[in-house]
């Protein structure tokens, strides 16, 4: 099992299938190569300072060690990201919630999937466009 690093493989886990937990959210995403099993591990700052983060991270990690490898799906990339609740959540509580959170069919949410400006905004003028002048 290997570990996600890069930004964008973080983004494109962000957009596939998700299953929430009082103390993580669990993202998933298949992979049409045959690369390992990959996993990433995020907490927002709005979970805590440094050593909050941190801990909820290492408490996360411990986690995915403990689980069997097998209920995790071949050639899938995988995100945990933490809640605040990770701290203070019993860590064998936390345990079962992972393993239903890899056993729950995954719920897709799509995500930008809407094309176009936002609705109740108007088209930017073309800054290029030369501007229109009267006769003198």
């Amino acid at each position: 099992m290997d570990r996600l690093r890069q930004r964008a493989d973080f983004l494109a886990v962000a957009n596939g299938a998700r299953a929430n937990s009082p103390a993580f959210v669990l993202q998933s995403r298949g992979r049409d190569d045959f690369g390992p099993i990959r996993i990433g591990f995020t907490v927002t700052k709005k979970n805590g300072n440094a050593p909050e983060r941190n801990r909820i991270r290492r408490r996360l990690r411990e986690l995915v060690k403990r689980l069997d490898p097998v209920s995790m799906q071949p050639h899938h990339d995988y995100v945990l990201v933490g809640r605040r609740d990770a701290l203070s959540r019993d860590f064998a509580t936390m345990l079962d919630d992972l393993r239903i959170a890899f056993s729950k069919p995954a719920r897709h949410t799509a995500r930008g999937t809407h094309k176009g400006p936002p609705k109740g905004r108007g088209q930017r003028p073309d800054a290029t466009a030369p501007a229109s002048r009267k006769p003198d």
